[in-house]
């Protein structure tokens, strides 16, 4: 059985995780997406700038972009689709999740479950 593809990302995200890790120079890999505790729904997505791979961490891959995808937040990000959007109000990374069951109102933090792993292998199969 092939490995899950965690995440994916879309051309903006891949184009603006590019140009972040262009302006970083040399020791930048790429992002490092997580999740943690917090926010009034409960979790909050975090990003940040990978220097190193870390063991176990997942790697999602387009057009030379690099997200690393931390372990403990795997579960939790299957299936989602990285964007990243600019508007009036703001600019950043958006994640178009499955396993999000609700959100707070300024859209900052989520509810998450963990994913469901035999029903995707049972979906993959059929």
């Amino acid at each position: 059985m092939g490995r899950f593809t965690v995440m994916t990302m879309t051309d903006a995200a891949a184009s603006r995780v590019r140009d972040i890790v262009a302006s970083k120079g040399g020791d930048a890999l790429g992002l490092r997406v997580g999740i943690k505790k917090g926010g009034c729904a409960g979790m909050e997505y975090t990003v940040e700038l990978a220097k190193d791979a870390q063991p176990r961490e997942d790697q999602v891959e387009r057009d030379g972009a690099r997200v690393f995808v931390a372990p403990e937040a795997v579960l939790f990000l299957l299936g989602t689709e990285m964007d990243y959007e600019e508007t009036k109000l703001r600019s950043g990374f958006t994640f178009r999740n499955p396993n999000q069951t609700s959100a707070c109102g300024c859209g900052e933090s989520v509810e998450l479950k963990a994913a469901d792993l035999k029903a995707m292998a049972d979906a993959q199969s059929a």
